[in-house]
């Protein structure tokens, strides 16, 4: 049974850096583009980043140059390095996988989704 936990989520001040993590378990994670969104109280949930079944990846305007998604098959964990982090950075935090589709996209439709973790950039 596929599942995927997240992890990393924390309090942290501006400027600061996370890691976040997002565990697989039950698929063989090579095959699947993964996503990283968010969701801010009391907005749409928004794609940050996704990395392709090959590697390649796509960032969201806001977070090009701070965030950098990565994956490592061999665990079958997935990354989100945040550095820079910003108060408007607030937001949970999901990952999603899909295997219909080898190249991301921050606006393709993700099949399955993590529950989520919170991160808070305040001072």
């Amino acid at each position: 049974q596929l599942q995927l936990v997240e992890s990393g989520g924390e309090l942290v001040q501006p400027g600061g850096s996370l890691r976040l993590s997002c565990a697989a378990s039950g698929i063989t994670l090579n095959y699947y583009a993964i996503g990283w969104f968010r969701q801010a109280p009391g907005k749409e949930r928004e794609g940050v980043s996704c990395i392709s079944t090959g590697g390649s990846t796509e960032y969201a305007n806001s977070v090009k140059g701070r965030f950098t998604i990565s994956r490592d098959n061999a665990k079958s964990t997935a990354y989100l390095q945040m550095n820079s982090l910003r108060p408007e950075d607030t937001a949970i935090y999901y990952c999603a996988v899909d295997r219909s589709f080898k190249i991301c996209g921050l606006r393709k439709e993700y099949k399955f989704w993590g529950q989520g973790t919170q991160v808070t950039v305040s001072s």
